[in-house]
Protein backbone atom coordinates (compact mmCIF):
# COMPACT_ATOMS: atom_id res chain seq x y z
CA UNK A 1 0.00 0.00 0.00
CA UNK A 2 1.24 3.61 -0.80
CA UNK A 3 0.45 6.00 1.66
CA UNK A 4 -0.22 9.39 0.82
CA UNK A 5 -1.04 10.55 4.49
CA UNK A 6 1.46 12.92 6.62
CA UNK A 7 3.63 11.77 9.47
CA UNK A 8 1.19 13.53 11.45
CA UNK A 9 -1.77 11.98 10.25
CA UNK A 10 -0.17 8.79 10.29
CA UNK A 11 0.57 9.37 14.46
CA UNK A 12 -2.82 10.49 14.88
CA UNK A 13 -4.07 7.30 12.90
CA UNK A 14 -1.68 4.98 15.35
CA UNK A 15 -2.99 6.31 18.73
CA UNK A 16 -6.12 6.27 17.44
CA UNK A 17 -5.91 2.47 17.37
CA UNK A 18 -4.33 2.33 20.23
CA UNK A 19 -6.35 4.36 22.55
CA UNK A 20 -7.39 1.49 24.87
CA UNK A 21 -5.09 -1.44 26.02
CA UNK A 22 -5.84 -4.80 25.79
CA UNK A 23 -6.01 -6.79 29.22
CA UNK A 24 -2.73 -8.41 30.49
CA UNK A 25 -2.31 -11.96 29.01
CA UNK A 26 -3.26 -14.30 31.74
CA UNK A 27 -0.85 -15.93 33.23
CA UNK A 28 1.42 -13.20 32.11
CA UNK A 29 1.90 -10.47 34.50
CA UNK A 30 5.63 -9.10 34.13
CA UNK A 31 3.98 -8.26 30.52
CA UNK A 32 2.61 -4.78 31.41
CA UNK A 33 6.41 -3.96 32.63
CA UNK A 34 7.93 -4.96 29.62
CA UNK A 35 9.53 -1.50 27.23
CA UNK A 36 10.00 -3.36 24.30
CA UNK A 37 6.82 -5.43 23.75
CA UNK A 38 3.96 -4.54 26.56
CA UNK A 39 2.21 -1.49 28.24
CA UNK A 40 5.06 0.21 29.43
CA UNK A 41 6.77 0.92 25.77
CA UNK A 42 2.99 1.68 23.84
CA UNK A 43 2.39 4.18 27.11
CA UNK A 44 5.79 6.06 26.07
CA UNK A 45 3.68 7.20 22.47
CA UNK A 46 0.24 8.25 24.79
CA UNK A 47 2.72 10.11 26.92
CA UNK A 48 4.56 12.02 24.53
CA UNK A 49 1.38 12.71 22.39
CA UNK A 50 0.06 14.41 25.99
CA UNK A 51 2.84 16.30 26.79
CA UNK A 52 3.26 17.88 23.12
CA UNK A 53 -0.52 18.96 23.12
CA UNK A 54 -1.42 16.12 20.26
CA UNK A 55 -3.26 13.50 22.88
CA UNK A 56 -4.45 13.87 26.67
CA UNK A 57 -3.67 12.52 29.70
CA UNK A 58 -6.53 10.64 30.06
CA UNK A 59 -5.31 8.53 27.12
CA UNK A 60 -1.79 8.17 28.41
CA UNK A 61 -2.93 7.17 32.37
CA UNK A 62 -5.08 4.18 30.93
CA UNK A 63 -1.77 2.47 29.38
CA UNK A 64 0.71 3.57 32.57
CA UNK A 65 -2.09 2.13 34.43
CA UNK A 66 -2.21 -1.28 32.77
CA UNK A 67 1.57 -1.07 32.88
CA UNK A 68 2.15 -1.01 36.69
CA UNK A 69 -1.59 -3.11 37.20
CA UNK A 70 0.72 -6.06 38.93
CA UNK A 71 3.19 -6.21 41.18
CA UNK A 72 6.40 -4.70 39.83
CA UNK A 73 9.93 -6.76 39.84
CA UNK A 74 12.72 -5.47 41.20
CA UNK A 75 14.66 -8.48 41.16
CA UNK A 76 18.05 -9.36 39.31
CA UNK A 77 17.04 -10.00 35.93
CA UNK A 78 15.20 -6.46 35.69
CA UNK A 79 16.76 -4.36 33.19
CA UNK A 80 16.03 -0.85 31.52
CA UNK A 81 13.27 -3.14 29.43
CA UNK A 82 11.58 -5.32 32.15
CA UNK A 83 10.85 -4.15 35.54
CA UNK A 84 11.07 -1.99 38.05
CA UNK A 85 13.86 0.31 35.95
CA UNK A 86 11.26 0.11 32.84
CA UNK A 87 7.80 0.98 34.56
CA UNK A 88 10.19 3.96 35.98
CA UNK A 89 11.70 5.05 32.80
CA UNK A 90 8.09 5.26 31.58
CA UNK A 91 7.34 7.38 34.89
CA UNK A 92 9.97 9.78 34.43
CA UNK A 93 8.90 10.44 31.34
CA UNK A 94 5.31 11.77 32.23
CA UNK A 95 6.44 13.39 35.48
CA UNK A 96 5.99 17.18 34.12
CA UNK A 97 7.06 20.72 36.92
CA UNK A 98 3.24 21.61 36.72
CA UNK A 99 2.16 18.94 38.30
CA UNK A 100 2.45 15.90 40.93
CA UNK A 101 1.07 13.04 39.01
CA UNK A 102 3.16 9.58 39.44
CA UNK A 103 6.64 12.04 41.14
CA UNK A 104 5.38 9.48 44.83
CA UNK A 105 5.24 6.07 42.79
CA UNK A 106 8.44 7.62 40.71
CA UNK A 107 10.71 7.98 44.12
CA UNK A 108 9.69 4.79 45.69
CA UNK A 109 10.63 3.22 42.39
CA UNK A 110 14.25 5.13 42.03
CA UNK A 111 14.86 3.20 46.12
CA UNK A 112 14.14 -0.24 43.64
CA UNK A 113 16.46 0.52 40.91
CA UNK A 114 19.77 2.25 43.11
CA UNK A 115 19.36 -1.12 45.11
CA UNK A 116 19.47 -3.32 41.58
CA UNK A 117 21.87 -1.45 40.26
CA UNK A 118 24.39 -1.71 43.33
CA UNK A 119 23.57 -5.60 43.32
CA UNK A 120 24.11 -5.55 39.40
CA UNK A 121 27.66 -4.13 39.72
CA UNK A 122 28.60 -6.50 42.94
CA UNK A 123 27.94 -9.52 41.07
CA UNK A 124 29.47 -8.25 37.76
CA UNK A 125 32.46 -8.04 40.14
CA UNK A 126 32.39 -11.33 40.86
CA UNK A 127 32.26 -12.39 38.04
CA UNK A 128 35.09 -10.38 36.80
CA UNK A 129 37.10 -11.56 40.00
CA UNK A 130 36.56 -15.36 39.00
CA UNK A 131 37.71 -14.64 35.02
CA UNK A 132 34.54 -16.06 33.52
CA UNK A 133 33.75 -13.56 30.55
CA UNK A 134 31.08 -11.06 30.41
CA UNK A 135 27.26 -12.02 29.25
CA UNK A 136 24.73 -9.42 27.25
CA UNK A 137 22.70 -9.52 30.32
CA UNK A 138 25.54 -8.41 32.82
CA UNK A 139 26.50 -5.41 30.22
CA UNK A 140 23.62 -4.67 27.68
CA UNK A 141 21.23 -2.11 26.77
CA UNK A 142 17.62 -3.89 27.40
CA UNK A 143 18.89 -5.71 30.30
CA UNK A 144 22.38 -5.04 31.96
CA UNK A 145 23.88 -1.94 33.36
CA UNK A 146 23.85 -0.15 30.79
CA UNK A 147 20.43 -0.09 30.24
CA UNK A 148 20.32 0.52 34.28
CA UNK A 149 23.20 3.40 34.35
CA UNK A 150 21.16 5.08 31.10
CA UNK A 151 17.98 5.47 33.43
CA UNK A 152 20.45 6.94 36.51
CA UNK A 153 22.23 9.08 34.07
CA UNK A 154 18.29 10.98 33.93
CA UNK A 155 17.36 10.67 37.66
CA UNK A 156 20.37 9.89 39.89
CA UNK A 157 23.70 11.18 37.96
CA UNK A 158 25.67 12.13 40.72
CA UNK A 159 24.93 8.79 42.77
CA UNK A 160 27.43 6.66 44.13
CA UNK A 161 25.08 3.68 41.80
CA UNK A 162 25.47 5.75 38.64
CA UNK A 163 29.70 6.15 39.84
CA UNK A 164 29.13 2.21 39.69
CA UNK A 165 28.44 1.55 36.76
CA UNK A 166 30.62 3.71 34.70
CA UNK A 167 33.17 2.31 36.90
CA UNK A 168 32.51 -1.41 36.19
CA UNK A 169 32.36 -0.28 32.12
CA UNK A 170 35.42 1.47 32.66
CA UNK A 171 36.80 -1.81 34.09
CA UNK A 172 34.76 -4.04 30.68
CA UNK A 173 36.82 -2.08 28.50
CA UNK A 174 40.16 -3.49 30.06
CA UNK A 175 41.46 -7.11 28.24
CA UNK A 176 40.85 -10.06 29.83
CA UNK A 177 42.69 -13.55 29.14
CA UNK A 178 39.80 -15.90 28.26
CA UNK A 179 40.98 -20.15 28.68
CA UNK A 180 43.80 -20.57 25.42
CA UNK A 181 42.75 -17.71 23.23
CA UNK A 182 44.68 -15.32 24.46
CA UNK A 183 43.84 -11.24 25.23
CA UNK A 184 40.23 -10.66 24.02
CA UNK A 185 38.14 -7.26 24.71
CA UNK A 186 36.76 -7.25 28.23
CA UNK A 187 32.84 -7.21 26.58
CA UNK A 188 34.01 -10.54 24.90
CA UNK A 189 30.65 -12.82 25.77
CA UNK A 190 30.51 -17.06 25.64
CA UNK A 191 27.55 -17.35 23.99
CA UNK A 192 26.34 -16.93 20.48
CA UNK A 193 24.35 -13.45 19.28
CA UNK A 194 20.83 -15.16 19.92
CA UNK A 195 22.22 -15.98 23.37
CA UNK A 196 22.54 -19.96 22.36
CA UNK A 197 26.01 -22.03 23.66
CA UNK A 198 28.61 -20.67 21.07
CA UNK A 199 28.82 -23.37 17.93
CA UNK A 200 32.14 -21.98 17.64
CA UNK A 201 35.01 -22.14 19.67
CA UNK A 202 34.96 -18.84 22.08
CA UNK A 203 32.17 -16.80 22.11
CA UNK A 204 32.09 -13.14 19.95
CA UNK A 205 32.31 -9.91 20.42
CA UNK A 206 29.32 -7.52 19.77
CA UNK A 207 29.95 -4.26 18.08
CA UNK A 208 26.21 -3.71 17.98
CA UNK A 209 23.99 -0.64 19.83
CA UNK A 210 21.50 -3.42 21.51
CA UNK A 211 23.74 -6.15 22.76
CA UNK A 212 27.46 -4.83 22.19
CA UNK A 213 29.96 -2.43 23.37
CA UNK A 214 28.28 0.55 21.43
CA UNK A 215 25.84 0.56 23.91
CA UNK A 216 28.61 1.31 26.91
CA UNK A 217 29.87 3.78 24.63
CA UNK A 218 26.75 5.53 24.24
CA UNK A 219 26.57 5.89 27.65
CA UNK A 220 30.09 7.09 28.69
CA UNK A 221 29.50 9.49 26.44
CA UNK A 222 26.19 10.88 27.13
CA UNK A 223 27.58 10.68 30.70
CA UNK A 224 30.82 12.69 29.73
CA UNK A 225 29.13 15.18 27.83
CA UNK A 226 26.81 16.11 30.83
CA UNK A 227 30.03 16.34 33.09
CA UNK A 228 29.47 12.83 34.98
CA UNK A 229 32.69 10.95 34.77
CA UNK A 230 34.77 8.42 36.86
CA UNK A 231 38.35 7.92 36.96
CA UNK A 232 39.57 6.18 33.42
CA UNK A 233 36.24 7.29 31.93
CA UNK A 234 38.28 8.89 29.13
CA UNK A 235 40.45 5.76 28.42
CA UNK A 236 37.74 3.77 27.89
CA UNK A 237 35.78 5.98 25.31
CA UNK A 238 39.52 5.92 23.49
CA UNK A 239 39.48 1.88 23.66
CA UNK A 240 36.52 1.51 22.17
CA UNK A 241 36.57 4.06 19.28
CA UNK A 242 39.92 2.38 18.91
CA UNK A 243 38.21 -1.46 18.43
CA UNK A 244 35.58 0.72 16.26
CA UNK A 245 38.66 1.93 14.19
CA UNK A 246 40.81 -1.06 13.84
CA UNK A 247 37.66 -3.18 12.53
CA UNK A 248 35.58 -0.66 10.42
CA UNK A 249 35.59 -1.63 6.64
CA UNK A 250 35.77 1.02 3.95
CA UNK A 251 32.75 -0.75 1.13
CA UNK A 252 31.89 0.94 -2.46
CA UNK A 253 28.74 3.24 -0.29
CA UNK A 254 31.31 3.78 2.10
CA UNK A 255 32.24 2.67 5.96
CA UNK A 256 30.81 -0.20 7.60
CA UNK A 257 31.22 -2.05 10.86
CA UNK A 258 30.46 -6.05 11.50
CA UNK A 259 27.63 -6.96 13.54
CA UNK A 260 29.92 -9.23 15.65
CA UNK A 261 33.38 -11.24 15.60
CA UNK A 262 34.88 -14.12 16.40
CA UNK A 263 38.24 -16.04 17.13
CA UNK A 264 38.45 -16.98 13.80
CA UNK A 265 37.89 -12.97 12.67
CA UNK A 266 40.30 -12.13 15.43
CA UNK A 267 42.93 -14.23 13.84
CA UNK A 268 42.21 -12.89 10.11
CA UNK A 269 42.34 -9.46 10.67
CA UNK A 270 39.58 -9.71 9.04
CA UNK A 271 35.46 -10.33 9.43
CA UNK A 272 33.83 -12.99 8.14
CA UNK A 273 30.66 -10.62 7.03
CA UNK A 274 31.27 -9.46 3.34
CA UNK A 275 29.71 -6.36 3.55
CA UNK A 276 27.21 -4.24 5.36
CA UNK A 277 24.66 -5.41 6.84
CA UNK A 278 20.75 -3.90 7.07
CA UNK A 279 21.18 -0.12 8.54
CA UNK A 280 19.17 0.07 11.65
CA UNK A 281 19.31 1.12 15.27
CA UNK A 282 20.62 -2.46 16.91
CA UNK A 283 23.34 -3.84 14.78
CA UNK A 284 23.30 -1.39 12.10
CA UNK A 285 26.04 1.24 11.06
CA UNK A 286 23.47 4.23 12.16
CA UNK A 287 23.48 3.04 15.59
CA UNK A 288 27.32 2.13 15.44
CA UNK A 289 27.91 5.90 14.18
CA UNK A 290 25.11 7.56 16.59
CA UNK A 291 27.69 5.88 19.05
CA UNK A 292 31.27 7.25 17.37
CA UNK A 293 29.80 10.78 16.71
CA UNK A 294 28.68 11.36 20.59
CA UNK A 295 32.05 10.01 22.19
CA UNK A 296 33.91 12.11 19.28
CA UNK A 297 31.86 15.12 20.56
CA UNK A 298 33.13 14.53 24.22
CA UNK A 299 36.44 13.96 22.78
CA UNK A 300 36.62 16.70 20.71
CA UNK A 301 37.74 15.54 17.91
CA UNK A 302 36.18 16.84 14.70
CA UNK A 303 38.42 14.63 12.52
CA UNK A 304 36.82 11.27 13.95
CA UNK A 305 33.37 12.88 13.99
CA UNK A 306 33.15 13.96 10.71
CA UNK A 307 33.75 9.99 9.85
CA UNK A 308 31.19 8.79 11.71
CA UNK A 309 28.36 11.70 10.11
CA UNK A 310 29.98 10.82 6.38
CA UNK A 311 29.90 6.77 7.80
CA UNK A 312 26.06 7.53 8.36
CA UNK A 313 25.04 9.91 5.74
CA UNK A 314 26.40 7.33 3.18
CA UNK A 315 24.70 4.43 4.44
CA UNK A 316 21.39 6.23 4.86
CA UNK A 317 21.65 7.02 0.86
CA UNK A 318 22.34 3.96 -0.20
CA UNK A 319 20.15 2.24 -2.48
CA UNK A 320 21.64 -1.27 -2.14
CA UNK A 321 21.44 -0.92 1.76
CA UNK A 322 18.09 1.34 2.17
CA UNK A 323 16.67 -1.68 0.71
CA UNK A 324 17.46 -4.20 3.59
CA UNK A 325 15.23 -2.11 5.42
CA UNK A 326 11.66 -4.07 5.70
CA UNK A 327 9.74 -2.67 8.25
CA UNK A 328 8.60 0.12 10.56
CA UNK A 329 9.52 -0.46 13.66
CA UNK A 330 12.40 1.11 15.80
CA UNK A 331 14.61 -2.10 16.33
CA UNK A 332 15.67 -3.03 13.37
CA UNK A 333 13.25 -0.69 10.78
CA UNK A 334 12.90 2.79 9.30
CA UNK A 335 11.23 4.49 12.65
CA UNK A 336 14.62 3.61 14.16
CA UNK A 337 16.91 4.73 11.57
CA UNK A 338 14.88 7.96 11.52
CA UNK A 339 14.94 8.89 15.19
CA UNK A 340 18.58 7.75 14.90
CA UNK A 341 19.05 9.90 11.97
CA UNK A 342 17.44 12.79 13.55
CA UNK A 343 19.30 13.23 16.55
CA UNK A 344 22.57 12.62 14.75
CA UNK A 345 21.68 15.26 12.94
CA UNK A 346 21.08 18.11 15.10
CA UNK A 347 24.26 17.61 16.29
CA UNK A 348 26.15 17.48 13.01
CA UNK A 349 28.74 19.89 11.74
CA UNK A 350 27.99 19.47 8.27
CA UNK A 351 24.20 19.64 6.27
CA UNK A 352 24.52 16.04 4.92
CA UNK A 353 22.62 14.30 7.56
CA UNK A 354 20.13 17.30 7.60
CA UNK A 355 19.48 16.76 3.91
CA UNK A 356 18.82 13.58 4.34
CA UNK A 357 16.08 13.59 6.74
CA UNK A 358 12.86 14.52 4.21
CA UNK A 359 13.61 11.27 2.35
CA UNK A 360 13.97 9.14 5.74
CA UNK A 361 10.77 10.35 6.41
CA UNK A 362 9.02 9.86 3.82
CA UNK A 363 10.39 6.12 3.67
CA UNK A 364 8.81 5.65 7.17
CA UNK A 365 5.75 7.01 6.03
CA UNK A 366 5.47 4.48 3.26
CA UNK A 367 6.02 1.53 5.75
CA UNK A 368 3.77 2.88 8.29
CA UNK A 369 1.02 0.79 8.39
CA UNK A 370 -1.79 1.28 10.90
CA UNK A 371 -4.57 -1.27 10.65
CA UNK A 372 -6.68 -4.15 11.81
CA UNK A 373 -4.15 -6.89 14.22
CA UNK A 374 -1.15 -4.02 15.15
CA UNK A 375 1.08 -4.95 17.39
CA UNK A 376 1.25 -1.99 19.88
CA UNK A 377 4.89 -2.90 20.99
CA UNK A 378 7.58 -0.14 21.27
CA UNK A 379 10.89 -2.05 19.59
CA UNK A 380 8.86 -3.25 16.87
CA UNK A 381 5.29 -2.37 16.94
CA UNK A 382 3.08 0.34 16.24
CA UNK A 383 4.21 2.31 19.25
CA UNK A 384 7.83 3.15 18.27
CA UNK A 385 6.76 3.92 14.93
CA UNK A 386 4.45 6.49 15.81
CA UNK A 387 6.74 7.97 17.93
CA UNK A 388 9.35 8.46 15.23
CA UNK A 389 6.33 9.80 13.27
CA UNK A 390 5.43 12.00 15.52
CA UNK A 391 9.47 13.45 15.93
CA UNK A 392 8.85 14.02 11.75
CA UNK A 393 5.46 15.59 12.20
CA UNK A 394 7.05 18.59 14.47
CA UNK A 395 10.54 17.85 13.52
CA UNK A 396 11.89 18.92 17.27
CA UNK A 397 13.22 16.17 19.57
CA UNK A 398 10.94 14.55 21.84
CA UNK A 399 9.38 16.27 24.97
CA UNK A 400 9.50 13.25 27.44
CA UNK A 401 12.55 12.41 26.00
CA UNK A 402 11.63 8.62 25.48
CA UNK A 403 14.34 8.30 22.73
CA UNK A 404 16.29 7.33 26.07
CA UNK A 405 15.76 4.13 26.08
CA UNK A 406 18.18 3.80 22.64
CA UNK A 407 20.59 6.07 24.23
CA UNK A 408 20.68 8.25 21.22
CA UNK A 409 19.39 11.28 22.88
Amino acid sequence: MITTMSPAMLADAFARQLAIPAPLPEGQPWQGQDLAAGAAGSALLHIERARAGDGTWQQAHAWIKTAVATTISAGDTSGLYLGAPAAAFMLDCAVIAETPRYRDALTALDRHVIDLAHRRCDAARTRMRHGHPARFHEYDLFYGLTGIGAYLLRRSPSGSAMTRVLDYLVRLTRPIHHGDHGVLPGWWVDHQPDLTPSTLPGGHANLGTAHGITGPLLLLARALRQGVRVDGHEDAIDTILDWLDTWRQDGPAGLWWPEHLHLGDLRAGRPAQGGPARPSWCYGTPGIARAGQLAALTRNDPARQHVYEDAMARCLTDPDQLSKITDGGLCHGWAGVYQTAFRAAHDATTPALRRALPDLAAALTRHAHPGPGLDPGLLQGAAGTALALTTAAHNAAPTSGWDACLLID
